[in-house]
């Protein structure tokens, strides 16, 4: 029997990034199927988070996704653009955030067609993996086709349908609330989240109890 669940994720959510390879070898694994469920980052969502925030939070954060990033072996470094518009002496937020809304309509249009997860780790590699310009030129198509997907149709799609696919993300906050969390990256399992990076593990287990099993070798 093949399970099913929600992943809500960030493309600006370095913690997203950590766990959406792990998350995406669980399905190579299991009899399991992980729906991406996009949302707005904080950033966009709440425009003022960062200046509210704990002096020490920012210092904290970047020293823990490293570390986190180094003991799981996952290529990391700052991405390039910032998927935000972002002053970094103020920081102040962007109107105007072009990089964070094409990213992630891109990213619930894979959805759409079940490659969701596929596709958030590739682009995810570009962007929190360390490609200078993951936004030019040749390298979301190439995360796109790795994921197997027509990458020149979800283009056209994040264009010509941005405003349904908005509608869309902005339900996908909804449902993340409804099931009793805020933050991402969330997994939710028969109605449990199970919020962060370090709770894949648990995840496994909880599934386990509900019969997880592994994939059936190909013949």
């Amino acid at each position: 029997m093949t399970l099913a669940c929600d992943l809500y994720f960030s493309f600006r959510s370095p913690y997203s990034y950590l766990a959406i390879g792990r998350y995406r070898a669980m399905m190579q694994e299991y009899d399991l199927d992980i729906t991406l469920r996009p949302v707005w980052p904080l950033a966009v969502r709440q425009p003022d988070f960062f200046e509210r925030n704990h002096p020490n939070w920012l210092g904290y954060t970047m020293r823990d996704m490293m570390r986190v990033a180094q003991f799981h072996d996952i290529p990391f470094g700052p991405p390039m653009p910032d998927p935000i518009v972002q002053d970094v002496n103020t920081r102040q937020i962007s109107a105007d955030q072009p990089h964070i809304r094409r990213i992630t309509r891109l990213g619930q249009a894979a959805a759409r067609r079940g490659r969701g997860i596929a596709f958030a780790h590739e682009a995810g590699k570009l962007i929190w993996g360390g490609a200078t310009g993951w936004n030019e030129g040749e390298h979301l198509k190439g995360a796109a086709e790795r994921a197997g997907l027509d990458f020149a149709q979800m283009e056209a799609e994040a264009v010509d349908d941005a405003e349904a696919l908005d509608v869309e993300i902005a339900a996908n906050q909804a449902a993340l609330e409804a099931a009793g969390h805020w933050g991402v990256p969330t997994l939710v399992f028969e109605g449990e989240p199970f919020f962060g990076q370090d709770r894949i593990e648990m995840v496994k287990w909880r599934m386990k109890q509900k019969g997880l099993a592994p994939r059936a070798a190909e013949q």
